[in-house]
């Protein structure tokens, strides 16, 4: 067994060059006749400034797989005091991986070309991250292993292109003259996802030199014993909240609904995402006494666009949890929302700041809305 665990890295990769908001559709592609209505509209609301695709918007072809943006994170690990082909444990989550088998964790080992090791895949949408760092943080408390890598990835842009949609904009003329962009649910997360990957370093031992992350806890809990799915793909949502899935539906459906696109239920989100991923969980952690609010320095929220961020802050003073935005650190506008990877991404950038000293404390909050499940982490800067 051992007492601590202690992230010592953390390094992102974010692929080609960044993508203002006025690129986005001339990158992914237009859907149907006309500019989608809803673009406009959604990015004001989130905020985003500017994101990463794994395109190259010369030519539209894709330039990384998603392991391959996840192994290219791995490789960003700090060279001075570890050496990669001595990973003990590779932990890699990811929402949508390249192929459904082998395992998404497994086709990262392989890029990566690294001595055999103990791999796992953990699946979801933006928890798969969280969990693939638990696992890793578990393996070396355990005594299973001194040492862990843990990544989230995703090439969301894969499945946002508009060539996905083609066959539901020909099977849908009559709709779109009425309604020119695809259905709201679909249109929606064209705007709001990006591509990425962060990995994180564990050990038993801190860093001799400079800072470490010491793992106090992570808690993850899920509510989908209370609420229907919200965030879906590869199955289509019936009228009484279940999914059905593209098993049931002929190969040409496939295409014609475009059953593998990532779909939102937004009214579904709106009416539940902050009580079951903020308020009601950190009622609970503060009622057990692992959390002090008024002991955390840095506040780092994974919430998917802007829209929320006030209603966070609403959720998190319900659960009598008042931490001041003055505390809290995003880089959402500049990176994106890159889903699994985008806690590694806003803790890459704070962890080589500078302005971290040791005693403080960051709280991270992960939410997801797949079928509503959420993670709160907290470390502790030595």
């Amino acid at each position: 067994m051992n007492k601590q665990v202690y992230i010592n890295d953390i390094q992102a990769f974010l692929p080609n060059e960044a993508v203002e908001n006025s690129e986005i559709e001339a990158v992914l592609g237009q859907v149907g006749p006309r500019p989608s209505r809803a673009k406009k509209m959604i990015l004001r609301s989130n905020q985003i400034k500017s994101r990463y695709y794994a395109i190259d918007k010369d030519t539209g072809a894709t330039t990384h797989t998603n392991a391959q943006i996840a192994a290219e994170a791995i490789r960003k690990l700090n060279t001075d005091t570890f050496d990669i082909n001595t990973i003990e444990v590779l932990a890699c989550g990811t929402t949508l991986p390249d192929q459904l088998l082998p395992n998404h964790a497994l086709m990262v080992h392989g890029e990566l070309g690294i001595p055999s090791c103990e791999v796992i895949a953990t699946s979801g949408i933006c928890l798969s991250g969280t969990m693939s760092l638990k696992y890793g943080y578990m393996s070396i408390l355990s005594g299973q292993s001194s040492n862990a890598v843990a990544t989230g990835s995703e090439n969301a842009s894969s499945v946002m292109r508009a060539q996905n949609f083609e066959e539901e904009v020909d099977a849908r003329v009559e709709k779109l003259e009425r309604q020119p962009e695809i259905a709201f649910e679909k249109d929606f997360l064209r705007w709001m996802l990006s591509d990425g990957a962060g990995a994180a370093l564990m050990s038993a031992e801190p860093n001799k030199e400079g800072i470490s992350l010491k793992i106090d806890w992570i808690v993850q809990k899920s509510y989908a014993n209370e609420l229907d799915a919200c965030m879906y793909a590869g199955c289509e949502k019936q009228e009484d909240g279940s999914l059905k899935g593209w098993r049931e539906y002929p190969q040409q459906e496939w295409l014609k609904q475009s059953i593998f696109s990532v779909k939102q239920d937004v009214k579904l989100l709106n009416a539940n995402i902050i009580e079951y991923t903020v308020t009601k969980p950190l009622q609970e952690l503060i009622e057990k006494g692992t959390l002090a609010p008024d002991s955390i320095n840095y506040f780092l929220p994974h919430y998917s666009s802007g829209y929320f961020r006030d209603k966070v802050y609403e959720g998190m003073k319900k659960a009598d949890c008042d931490i001041r935005q003055e505390k809290w650190f995003t880089n959402l506008p500049t990176k994106g929302n890159t889903g699994s990877a985008s806690i590694y991404v806003m803790l890459e950038e704070l962890f080589h700041s500078g302005r971290l000293n040791a005693g403080e404390k960051l709280l991270c909050y992960i939410p997801e809305s797949g079928r509503f499940s959420t993670a709160f982490m907290q470390l502790e800067v030595v």
